[in-house]
C-alpha cells in the first residue's frame, strides 16, 4: 500500500458512501448518495433490479473518484440489505467487478465495532459508559463500552425497515406510529437481553448517535440548511428535542417534511422510522440526549487499513 491513498465504501440500506484518505488519515474525499439498496428487501427478501442499478451506477462514479485520487487499497462493505437479500452475493460480485475491491458483507457485530471505532475517534472517554447507536436503513447497531468491556448487538430495525413495515399511511396514522414504536421496543428488548450491561448505566454515560437519521435531525434542529460537517459533527441533541421533533415530523406528510430547512432529500419518507428508534433507546436507557457524530463506520473501515 506504501503511501498511496486508501478508500472505504459503505453500501448501506439507504445510502452508498465513499471515504478516501491519505496514508496519515487526512480526508481527501467524502461522498454520499441516497441509493435505497434495501428498497423492498424486508418484504421480498431480494434486492430490487432498480435498486441494484442505482447503487452500481454510484459505485461506478466512486471508481472514477478513486482513480483520480490514486487510491492504492480499499475496503467495500455491505451491511443489512445485502445480509438479508437472497441475491446479496450477486450484488457483491457486481460491486467487486465495478470497483476492483473485494466486496464483503459485514455481520451486525462487525458493523457495530467498526462504527464504534469511527465514532470514538477524537473523543475522550465518558465519565460513565460509552454507547454508540448507528441507525441504519435496515438495522441499528448498539455498542457499549462499560469498564473496558466492549459489547455489540445488531437490531433488526432501521429507518427504511420501520417505515416500510409500519408507516404505511402518509401522513402516518396513530396506529402506524404505535406499531413503529412497538417494533422498536421489541428490538430493544432483544438488545437488553444480549447486552446485560445496558441496564443500570452508571452516571455520566454518553450516547453517540450515527448515520443519516441523526445527522439530518441535527441539521433540522440547528437550522442548518446547507450541510457543513463542522455544524453537524458533535452537535448535542437533547432527549426533549428528539421527542418533540419525532412527534412533529410524525404528524407531517413526506412532502411537508421535504420542505423543511435541513431535510436531506431522500430521507423525508423514512426519517420518522429512525427517530422512533432513537427516542425509544433514549427513553429505555434513561439518557438525556445524544451527541451526533459524522465519524462512523467509514472512518472505522479506513482506520482498519491503517492499523489504527
Amino acid at each position: 500500500m506504501s503511501g498511496a491513498p486508501i478508500c472505504a465504501i459503505d453500501c448501506g440500506t439507504n445510502s452508498t458512501r465513499l471515504l478516501i484518505t491519505d496514508a496519515d488519515g487526512t480526508t481527501l474525499v467524502r461522498e454520499m448518495r441516497i441509493t435505497r439498496l434495501g428498497q423492498g428487501v424486508d418484504a421480498t427478501g431480494q434486492i430490487a433490479p432498480e435498486a441494484l442499478e442505482r447503487t452500481l451506477g454510484v459505485l461506478g462514479e466512486y471508481r472514477s473518484l478513486m482513480d483520480e485520487a490514486g487510491v492504492g487499497h480499499g475496503r467495500l462493505a455491505a451491511t443489512s440489505a445485502a445480509r438479508d437479500a437472497a441475491n446479496g452475493p450477486d450484488f457483491l460480485r457486481a460491486a467487486s467487478s465495478i470497483t476492483g475491491l473485494d466486496a464483503e458483507i459485514l455481520s451486525g457485530e462487525e458493523e457495530g465495532r467498526l462504527s464504534f471505532a469511527g465514532a470514538m475517534a477524537g473523543l475522550d472517554p465518558a465519565p460513565g459508559a460509552d454507547l454508540v447507536l448507528d441507525i441504519g436503513g435496515g438495522s441499528t447497531e448498539i455498542v457499549l463500552n462499560r469498564a473496558g468491556q466492549l459489547s455489540a448487538h445488531s437490531m433488526q430495525v432501521g429507518c427504511v425497515r420501520v417505515a416500510e413495515r409500519t408507516l404505511t399511511s402518509d401522513p402516518a396514522s396513530a396506529a402506524d406510529l404505535s406499531a413503529a414504536r412497538a417494533m422498536a421496543d421489541e428490538a430493544i428488548d432483544g438488545a437488553m437481553a444480549a447486552i446485560p450491561g445496558l441496564a443500570g448505566l452508571p452516571a455520566g454515560s454518553r450516547l453517540v448517535g450515527l448515520a443519516g437519521t441523526v445527522a439530518t435531525l441535527a441539521m433540522i434542529d440547528g437550522d442548518v440548511v446547507d450541510y457543513e460537517r463542522d455544524l453537524v459533527h458533535h452537535r448535542w441533541l437533547s432527549r426533549e428535542a428528539v421527542v418533540a421533533w419525532t412527534a412533529l415530523l410524525g404528524q407531517e406528510s413526506a412532502a411537508e417534511r421535504s420542505r423543511r430547512p435541513g431535510m436531506v432529500a431522500g430521507r423525508e419518507d423514512v426519517i420518522v422510522g429512525g427517530l422512533i428508534v432513537l427516542q425509544a433507546v433514549l427513553e429505555r436507557l434513561d439518557l438525556d440526549g445524544c451527541l451526533t457524530s459524522e465519524s462512523d463506520i467509514l472512518d472505522g473501515l479506513a482506520a482498519s487499513q491503517r492499523g489504527s
